[in-house]
């Protein structure tokens, strides 16, 4: 009898870490395990995921903890392939053992770039214990625990320690699974660039519609509202596809952060419409002005059903409509262009590009095509190429109708001379305006509108212009990046108004610095500034950038509250030196800058060989 004891204790001993195993996530999926310190295996990363699809009914769609999952799952190799599946009622779970060859504690950063996920589940399970997250764009945006447009899950791994990881994803869209595990740094550097280039995009995307808005209040003409109207939309619809529109504008919101996107796309196909009618000067009573009236009211129908439909049945349905308004004004134009309106060609070409970016895009939006992120970035591209094609329509445009003027100046000058001089004077006055918003246009895109500074595109532009004459003259060039210090603590404690007054502040302060002709202050962030300094070596730039900062330092500012508040700044200064490009220079000003935060802030610190 105690033998038969033994047996069992020692058998359920045995079971034990097999029962824990089941309990805390981690399943036995035959999947490689991938060696997290190698950056070869990261980048293949889809080498080692196993995934599921299980339908409706099944006991693997109703599981809602791996635990749950049955023992005999049937796990599928990626075998290097991306998980895009398009719309399903199934529930996908996605599995990864990952492991720490390395003699250090690391953590690393598993990524899902596609930010229109429903329902996102992640567990890691390692060392007895079971961690979770539970977020996806029907939760709050905040559940994500990184402020990240993607989904981001921390894995911290011990030395030789290995962890599985589970994801339970579930999406009444497209469900598309683009996996990465990256290093802090590679998230950061990502993005970095990610900020920059979509900065870039919807910042020309903004200066352009406030351009047309100009117009039309300069000249009136309608084509340059609907034209505003439609970057808007487009760019609503895309900012809310990518991730930033949940973000920044309804983190909290999560019912309409789904209900925007079909919203801006029915709006971006009704300012389509619009603008088509009125740019291409469509004839009352033919084929082509009732098909766009009819695709108006469509539009307008369709916004309607966007409110009371689910997100499922109104993006399909919007997507249909906007590709609909995009052949149909591609047909229309090429009535108009054979007709004789040359306008039209262009505006052709236009849509051509948008027809074709358009539908890829829905394509991989929809999960039929691979690497949405790519996608994404051809859409913007397609939507950047469009917008610069349809402006230069209505340049045409504006350029027929100078035309026609001119020769009804010529055909009717004897008989008709008061009224040619009237409509010239017409046409001249619009010019004038046009030239206004052209110079406004100008001076928006290379000052500040905040400080009055000089921008980050005006440095672009002077800046080698600047180097390639000191390497002819042989005249020392001088760059200073100046930074506030903690200025995020203003912000954080006084809010961005204060923080606005505090940027205006060191503005006027750098203009009274920096009194030669020739000498530029430029903001080229939000709180870093750079001047440069022709003529001017190490030693003088230093006393500028000194007497600059105890200026600062010792003019209080008063904050909302009353208190006193004193800024300091920080500065990196570095000299052109022979055979050095502008990218060298300025990353040497910036490496100074650096070691000037480094060593306690309210400090000036040259490059390393710079002479003071």
């Amino acid at each position: 009898m105690s033998l038969i004891l033994r047996l069992l204790a020692i058998l359920s001993l045995s079971l034990l870490p097999a029962l824990a195993m089941a309990d805390d996530g981690s399943l036995r999926t035959g999947c490689p395990t991938l060696e997290a310190t190698d950056s070869a295996a990261r980048n293949a990363l889809m080498q080692y995921i196993c995934f599921y699809s299980a339908p409706p009914g099944e006991p693997a769609h109703r599981a809602s903890r791996p635990g749950q999952l049955p023992e005999n799952l049937a796990w599928t190799p990626a075998l290097g392939q991306d998980l895009v599946f398009s719309a399903t009622k199934s529930v996908y779970w996605v599995h990864l053992h990952i492991r720490n060859s390395g003699a250090e504690r690391s953590l690393w950063y598993l990524k899902l770039s596609y930010p229109l996920l429903d329902e996102i589940t992640f567990w890691q399970t390692g060392k007895g214990t079971t961690e979770s997250i539970v977020t996806g764009d029907r939760h709050p945006f905040s559940s994500r625990g990184i402020d990240y447009r993607y989904f981001l899950l921390p894995v911290t791994l011990d030395a030789g320690e290995t962890r599985s990881i589970t994801l339970r994803i579930h999406s009444s869209g497209a469900l598309n699974v683009p996996l990465s595990l990256e290093t802090p740094a590679e998230v950061i550097a990502g993005s970095n660039h990610l900020t920059l280039t979509q900065g870039l995009f919807y910042g020309a995307l903004l200066v352009l519609a406030v351009f047309n808005l100009l117009l039309f209040f300069s000249s009136g003409t309608a084509y340059y509202f609907y034209n505003a109207f439609y970057m808007t939309a487009l760019g609503l619809f895309l900012f809310a596809m990518g991730g930033f529109a949940n973000q920044y504008f309804w983190p909290n919101t999560t019912g309409f952060a789904n209900m925007s996107i079909p919203l801006s796309l029915a709006l971006s196909a009704l300012a389509m419409t619009l603008f088509g009618r009125s740019f291409l000067e469509v004839s009352k009573g033919t084929t082509s002005e009732t098909a766009l009236k009819t695709l108006a009211w469509s539009c307008v129908g369709f916004l309607a059903l966007t409110l009371f439909l689910p997100y499922s049945k109104t993006i399909v349905l919007n997507t249909v409509l906007a590709l609909a308004v995009i052949s149909s004004l591609f047909v229309i134009a090429v009535v108009r262009w054979k007709q004789g309106y040359q306008p039209a060609l262009w505006y052709l070409l236009a849509w051509l590009v948008m027809l074709i970016g358009g539908l890829i895009y829905a394509l991989a939006a929809f999960g039929y095509l691979t690497d949405f992120l790519a996608r994404e970035a051809l859409m913007q591209f397609a939507m950047g190429g469009q917008v610069i094609l349809l402006n230069y329509a209505m340049v045409q445009r504006w350029r027929l109708l100078n035309q026609k003027l001119l020769e009804v100046e010529h055909n009717a000058r004897t008989e008709l001379e008061f009224k040619v001089h009237e409509r010239t004077a017409q046409l001249r006055s619009i010019m004038r305006e046009l030239e206004k918003a052209n110079r406004q246009l100008s001076t928006l895109s290379t000052n500040d509108a905040l400080t009055g500074l000089h921008n980050r595109r005006h440095l672009d532009n002077i800046f080698p212009e600047l180097c390639a004459e000191a390497r002819r003259t042989g005249q020392t060039l001088t760059l200073a990046l100046v930074d506030a210090d903690h200025f995020k603590t203003i912000n954080d404690t006084w809010g961005h108004s204060f923080g606005d007054a505090c940027l205006r502040f060191i503005a006027e302060m750098l203009t009274r610095h920096v009194k030669r002709p020739r000498d530029i202050a430029i903001r080229f962030g939000g709180e870093e500034f750079a001047l440069l300094l022709p003529g001017t070596d190490a030693a003088g730039a230093r006393k500028v950038c000194e007497t600059l900062l105890a200026d600062i330092a010792n003019t209080p500012l008063t904050s909302p509250d009353g208190t006193e508040v004193r800024i300091t700044l920080s500065a990196g200064i570095a000299s052109l030196s022979a055979g050095e490009s502008q990218n060298q220079l300025f990353e040497r000003a910036d490496e100074a800058l650096y070691a000037a935060k480094k060593e306690g802030r309210n400090r000036v610190l040259f490059s390393e060989g710079t002479e003071a």
